[in-house]
C-alpha cells in the first residue's frame, strides 16, 4: 500500500480510531441489515395483499405520521435524557415489533389494518430513537471526527441497503416475507449488546437539560432566527418530502414500470445502495458541510432521479439509480453534519428531530401524494416528481444564499470573509 493510499484511508476511516464508534457501527450494521430486509418486505407485503400504490403510500405514511406529529417533541425528550440508554429501551422495542409481525405473517394471518398498526407503532418508536441516536453521535467521537462518523454511518447504512433487499428478495422468493420480519427481531440484539458493551468513561455525555416549561416553543425559535440551521432544514423537509419517498416509488416502479418482480425490486433497492456506500465514503473522505454543498447535492440529485424516471429497461435503471444513491447520501449526510456541527450542545437533540421530521415526518404527506401520482401518471411520475423537487431546492437555495451574501456584504464583518465563501459555514 502505497504512502498516498494509507493517508486517504486514515482520512476516510479516521472515527474508526475510536474504539466505541468501532462498537457501535459493528452493532448497527447487523441491525440495519434486518431493518433493511423489513422495510422491503414490508412494502411487497402490502403490494401482494393489495396491488395498490395507493395503500402502499398509506402504510408508509402510518409509520412516519408520528415524527411528523411528535417529532419535535422527540428531540425535546433527547435533550432531557441519557441517550444510550434511551437508545437501549427504544431498540428492544422494535426489536419486539419486528417480532409481531413476522409472526403475524409466517402463520398467514395478518391483515393489512394489522400491518398498519404495527408500523405507526414502530414510527412512534423511531420518534423518540431517532433524535436520541443522532445526537448521541457528538457524544460517541466528538466534533473533530463528526462529520467522518456521520458519513461512515451513512456509507453503512447504505452497505445494509445492499445486502438487506438483496437477502430479502431472495428469502421472500423462497420461504416468504415473514422470516424477514423475524430476521430483523433477531438483528435487534446486535445493537443493543454494543451499546451495553460501551466504555461510557470515554464517552462525553452532555448534561441532561432540567424539565422546564416551553422548551419545545425555545427549539422553533432557536431554529427559526439561526438561518445557518433554518435554510439546511428547509431544503431537507422539501427533498425529504417529495424525493425520498423510495419504499413507494421503487415497488410499484419494478411491477408496474419495468415488471422485474420482487427480484428486480431487490436489485433495485442494492444499486441504490452500491451508489450510497461510493458517495458515502467520498464524503467521508473530503466531504464539505454549508449550504453552498447542499445546493450542490440536491442539484445532482435531481439529475439522478431524472435519469432513473427516464430509464427504459432494468439495466438503465440500475445504473441510473446508483447515481441516485450516491446523490442521495451526499445530501442527506452532509445536512446532518451541518446541523449537528452548528446547534448549539443543549438544543442538539431538538434540531436533529427537526432534521428528523425533515426527512421522514414529512412522508404522511409525500407518501401519499407519490402514490397518488402515479396511480394516475404512472410509476415513472413519482420519480418525476423527487426530481423536480430537487431542482426547486437547489434553485431556491441558491437565491436564498445569493440574498444572505449580499447582507453580508454590506457589513463590516463581511470584509474578513473569503471570495466565493458560504456565508453560512461554521
Amino acid at each position: 500500500m502505497t504512502p498516498a493510499i494509507r493517508r486517504a484511508s486514515r482520512t476516510t476511516f479516521a472515527a474508526l480510531a475510536i474504539p466505541n464508534y468501532r462498537l457501535y457501527l459493528g452493532g448497527q450494521a447487523t441491525s440495519l441489515v434486518g431493518t433493511w430486509m423489513q422495510m422491503a418486505a414490508q412494502s411487497w407485503l402490502v403490494l401482494t395483499l393489495t396491488h395498490s400504490a395507493t395503500a402502499l403510500g398509506l402504510i408508509v405514511a402510518l409509520q412516519t405520521l408520528p415524527v411528523l406529529i411528535l417529532g419535535p417533541y422527540g428531540g425535546v425528550i433527547a435533550d432531557r435524557v441519557n441517550k444510550r440508554r434511551a437508545m437501549i429501551a427504544l431498540q428492544a422495542m422494535m426489536g419486539l415489533q419486528a417480532l409481531t409481525l413476522g409472526l403475524l405473517t409466517v402463520t398467514h394471518s395478518v391483515h393489512l389494518w394489522e400491518i398498519g398498526g404495527l408500523a405507526f407503532l414502530l414510527g412512534l418508536n423511531n420518534t423518540f430513537e431517532n433524535p436520541a441516536r443522532q445526537s448521541f453521535m457528538m457524544e460517541l467521537v466528538g466534533a473533530d471526527h463528526l462529520r467522518n462518523a456521520v458519513s461512515l454511518n451513512s456509507t453503512m447504512v447504505n452497505v445494509a441497503r445492499v445486502v438487506g433487499p438483496g437477502i430479502g428478495g431472495v428469502m421472500i422468493a423462497a420461504v416468504g416475507t415473514g422470516w424477514c420480519f423475524l430476521f430483523n427481531a433477531v438483528s435487534f440484539i446486535a445493537v443493543i449488546t454494543s451499546l451495553t458493551r460501551m466504555d461510557t468513561a470515554a464517552l462525553s455525555p452532555v448534561t441532561p437539560t432540567p424539565r422546564a416549561k416551553g422548551q419545545l416553543r425555545d427549539g422553533l425559535r432557536y431554529v427559526r432566527h439561526e438561518p445557518k440551521l433554518a435554510l439546511p432544514l428547509a431544503m431537507a423537509a422539501v427533498v425529504g418530502c417529495l424525493s425520498y419517498e423510495f419504499q413507494v416509488s421503487l415497488p410499484y416502479m419494478a411491477s408496474h414500470a419495468l415488471h422485474v418482480g420482487s427480484a428486480g425490486y431487490g436489485f433495485m433497492t442494492a444499486a441504490m445502495g452500491v451508489g450510497a456506500v461510493g458517495g458515502g465514503l467520498a464524503v467521508a473522505a473530503r466531504g464539505r458541510i454549508g449550504s453552498q454543498a447542499l445546493v450542490l447535492a440536491s442539484l445532482a440529485f435531481g439529475i439522478a432521479m431524472t435519469l432513473a424516471a427516464l430509464s427504459p429497461d432494468l439495466v438503465t435503471e440500475l445504473l441510473a439509480l446508483a447515481l441516485t444513491g450516491a446523490a442521495s447520501v451526499a445530501f442527506m449526510s452532509q445536512t446532518n453534519a451541518t446541523l449537528q456541527l452548528r446547534a448549539a450542545p443543549e438544543m442538539r437533540g431538538r434540531v436533529m428531530s427537526l432534521w428528523f421530521v425533515s426527512f421522514q415526518g414529512s412522508t404522511p404527506i409525500g407518501g401519499p401524494v407519490i402514490g397518488a401520482v402515479m396511480a394516475g401518471y404512472g410509476a415513472r411520475a413519482g420519480l418525476g416528481v423527487g426530481a423536480v423537487a430537487c431542482f426547486l431546492v437547489a434553485a431556491v437555495g441558491l437565491l436564498t444564499l445569493r440574498r444572505l451574501r449580499g447582507r453580508a456584504g454590506d457589513g463590516p464583518a463581511a470584509r474578513g470573509a473569503a471570495p466565493g465563501g458560504d456565508v453560512l459555514a461554521t
